[in-house]
């Protein structure tokens, strides 16, 4: 892997422990030799991935979008900062130079994201890992919703799995090395 995809939030959250997470997947990935690529800001835990992660010698690439660059406050000290028109040129842009995606705590935009590219991998326009930094539960309630799904008949058991949920970073890359896309249609009738 060269690159992994990290959505998180511009914001710290509460727990002390949502930003520790970020700054030990920042050394692990970069003492791997594997680069982010992030929303671009230098707020929140955006921010704090970006910083430990240049910290520990590690490659960075934001993506962020016009409209969001004065108000996320773009880091200027990345490796690599692309500005963009729009959301889904970001999206676009940061599926395309990534071989993985996680997701951090974060909220709407985190969630927002982390969804389509697991909507991308059950309709097979890739095979790339996604998965959940689960740090202190936080996505708990997510998962538990993702099983009432299957249950209730509206996502196949095979397609739930392939959100790969870690509890560390080492945990993370363990589930990114093993994985492999279930070859099986979206459509359950």
């Amino acid at each position: 892997m060269k690159n992994i995809c990290v959505y998180c939030g511009s914001n710290v959250g509460v727990r002390g422990e949502y930003a520790d997470a970020a700054r030990q997947l920042a050394r692990h990935l970069a003492g791997a030799g594997v680069g982010i690529v992030y929303g671009g800001a230098s707020k929140g835990i955006m921010g704090i991935l970006a910083d430990e992660m240049l910290e520990a010698g590690g490659e960075v690439i934001g993506v962020i979008p016009e409209a969001l660059q004065a108000r996320e406050i773009a880091h200027r000290g990345l490796n690599e900062l692309h500005v963009v028109n729009s959301m889904h040129e970001r999206k676009a842009m940061m599926a395309e130079l990534s071989d993985a995606f996680v997701a951090l705590p974060g909220g709407f935009g985190t969630l927002e994201e982390i969804v389509e590219m697991l909507t991308w991998a059950q309709l097979q326009i890739h095979d790339k890992p996604c998965a959940l930094l689960n740090v202190a539960g936080y996505f708990d309630g997510l998962l538990s919703y993702l099983d009432h799904a299957v249950a209730e008949g509206f996502l196949r058991q095979q397609h739930r799995t392939m959100l790969l949920v870690a509890e560390d970073a080492e945990e993370l890359m363990r589930c990114f090395e093993e994985y492999r896309a279930p070859a099986v249609q979206k459509w359950l009738r």
